[in-house]
């Protein structure tokens, strides 16, 4: 059985908890801001979960889809409706929606 001192073991959890309030954030920007058009596909969106739809789009790089996120894209809105989105927010979203 594997033991953990009391200090490790907060450590653990802390960093647990971190991880897990952050999904929980992006789950709730992904709800709010993305949910609509990536689940379905609306107005040619990528399908959130669609591997092969959103390869072409990684393959540009985080510099490229930012600037799409940003100042929209096709149909895609400014910020796709997520005004108080920060760059890393827009990344975890892609990389939610993309696998």
């Amino acid at each position: 059985m594997l033991k953990l001192s009391s200090a490790a073991l907060l450590a653990l959890v802390f960093a647990s908890g971190v991880t897990v309030a952050d999904d929980a954030a992006i789950d709730a920007k992904y709800q709010k801001s993305c949910k609509l058009c990536h689940d379905g596909g609306l107005m040619g969106a990528p399908k959130t979960g669609d591997v092969a739809a959103w390869a072409p789009r990684l393959e540009k790089g985080n510099e490229v889809l930012l600037k799409h996120i940003k100042e929209g894209f096709n149909a895609m809105p400014p910020k796709g409706t997520c005004a108080d989105c920060t760059d890393e927010e827009f990344l975890k979203l892609v990389e939610k929606m993309s696998k």
